[in-house]
């Protein structure tokens, strides 16, 4: 095992000093829940000068939040439907997020959707539906259109090109959604909320019949604490009915689950676009070039076991490499070549009918003490969600947030906003000699952490041994566990290796280097 780098800071005291804070005030809102809808409105309300508490079992993003297909997208298949305002509505949200919330951590990227012959769609119908698309981003990303079998395999050399008449092309953005999410739960305590990861709710407090707060136990120390909240927002994703039932053991399901599952693979060969392959004439697969890798998926199944338990299994795995196979070379999907397969749920409303087909939208119910649940979103459009959520939260009766609130604020950007092109310039040439930073982890950080980077190198400065590779074949530094652990809530080895670095999506996920981070963790009290 390699000498261990050091750090400062202890988290046993941050982890007291919120339990202490959470305990001994009333909080305006109270969120339990640290994912998509939790984070988006906490940072949103914290905007708007309420005081805001947030606590989540495990961490933040830690399910489902952190297992979606990495796309900011305005929904090119929701056309067919005839959803023409929803994408619209995307389109508008993706721009945002692109050009003024987070460029540093969302990027462009063209899709190809091939055209075989015998396929499901013909280039005509696919050429109008891109150029209708990329019409209703008013044209900012390109102009959609339809190009040559040729061109599409000098762009993706593992494409299929027997049969490939001809690509629709057309353009959205990706990202890496655990670090999106954790620079919003950053942007939510700059702004004044007060959050705890591994806490859960182990019960509701209730004044009058009226929920007014939790009893919570922290799940590393086993302290339990009360808050106490003038009004309580259920955002558990998957868990949101059992949170409902304990508000009242009666209440009937409001949700149901939709798995969808992911595998990620080495690339054999450069990507330069990803593919949107039409499966039939409603469903389609991706191909996305992602953190060095390929992301594939997805699936779309019910789901009625324990949100806990999901995963990616064999069958699943089997089914995304099939589909695939649509339009990638055999050789590209060999399953040595499979890094990490992830599983992630859908929060779906209750109904009939096939869950592909069910509406993606968000629900917001009222409880009978009182309790506002919201269930169903995406990260596209989650801080629209976040907005759409508080101005529901500020009408509900005998709560007087109305009277609190200030105007709730439009485009706010993350904390780290910058260029990350003009991040990674300046991370190898403002070095001190002898203190070059190797390219490829400048770009790295640059893409991850944007102008926070610059924090991240001046640990380094103070410690070179931060800057040695977590492992040797992947651009994550010790300087992130360092930074994860002191200023991003990571507590655990999963919270740093699945979702502040990339190791386990790349596959780096050892066990030597698992005990190395966990070593980290015991010296510095992460886990108190």
């Amino acid at each position: 095992m390699h000498s261990m780098p050091t750090l400062g800071a202890n988290r046993t005291a941050d982890r007291a000093q919120a339990r202490e804070l959470l305990s001994s005030a009333t909080y305006d809102l109270l969120i339990i829940g640290g994912g998509i809808l939790g984070t988006a409105v906490a940072w949103t309300a914290a905007q708007s000068g309420l005081r805001v508490a947030m606590v989540d079992a495990g961490d933040f993003a830690g399910a489902t939040s952190s297992a979606s297909s990495k796309l900011v997208h305005g929904g090119l298949r929701y056309l067919q439907t005839g959803a023409v305002k929803l994408v619209a509505e995307n389109h508008k949200e993706r721009r945002a997020l692109s050009t003024d919330v987070a460029p540093h951590l969302v990027n462009p990227l063209t899709f190809f959707v091939p055209v075989y012959k015998g396929g499901p769609h013909s280039a005509p119908k696919l050429g109008a539906g891109v150029f209708l698309y990329s019409a209703l981003s008013a044209f900012r990303d390109g102009m959609g259109h339809v190009a040559t079998a040729a061109r599409a395999g000098q762009a993706v050399p593992a494409l299929k090109t027997e049969g490939l008449r001809s690509v629709a092309v057309y353009g959205d953005h990706q990202m890496n959604d655990s670090r999106v999410a954790v620079m919003t739960v950053r942007a939510a305590v700059e702004s004044g909320a007060v959050v705890l990861n591994h806490a859960e709710v182990a019960g509701l407090r209730f004044t009058g019949g009226r929920v007014t707060g939790a009893d919570v136990r922290d799940r590393l120390t086993g302290d339990e604490f009360g808050i106490d909240a003038r009004l309580v927002l259920n955002a558990t994703g998957p868990w949101v009915d059992h949170l409902r039932r304990m508000e009242d053991a009666g209440a009937a399901p409001s949700i149901r689950l939709s798995k969808g599952a992911h595998v990620v693979l080495k690339r054999k060969a450069p990507w330069h676009a990803a593919l949107t392959i039409p499966i039939d004439k409603y469903r389609v697969s991706f191909a996305i070039p992602w953190e060095d890798h390929v992301l594939l998926g997805t699936t779309d199944e019910e789901y009625t076991g324990d949100p806990a338990d999901v995963r990616a299994t064999q069958a699943d795995v089997d089914q995304i490499l099939g589909e695939a196979a649509h339009a990638i070379r055999d050789e590209h999907l060999d399953r040595d070549l499979i890094t990490y397969s992830f599983a992630g749920l859908r929060v779906l409303p209750g109904g009939p009918g096939q869950t592909a087909a069910a509406k993606r939208e968000t629900v917001v119910t009222e409880g009978r003490g009182g309790m506002l649940s919201v269930a169903g979103g995406k990260w596209t459009t989650y801080r629209h969600i976040g907005r759409v959520v508080l101005e529901k939260l500020a009408h509900v009766p005998g709560t007087g947030l109305a009277d609190d609130m200030s105007a709730i604020p439009r485009t706010v950007p993350l904390p780290g906003v910058g260029s990350p092109n003009a991040v990674a310039h300046r991370l190898l040439v403002d070095r001190e000699p002898g203190a070059r930073m190797d390219p490829l982890v400048a770009r790295h950080l640059a893409t991850h952490y944007g102008t926070i980077s610059f924090d991240l190198a001046r640990l380094i400065d103070q410690d070179p041994a931060l800057g040695r590779p977590i492992h040797p074949d992947g651009p994550d530094v010790w300087a992130q566990v360092a930074y994860a652990v002191d200023h991003e809530w990571a507590a655990t080895a999963d919270d740093v290796l699945r979702r502040r670095t990339t190791l386990t999506v790349r596959g780096l996920d050892t066990p030597e280097v698992r005990s190395e981070v966990e070593s980290f963790l015991a010296g510095h009290g992460a886990q108190g």
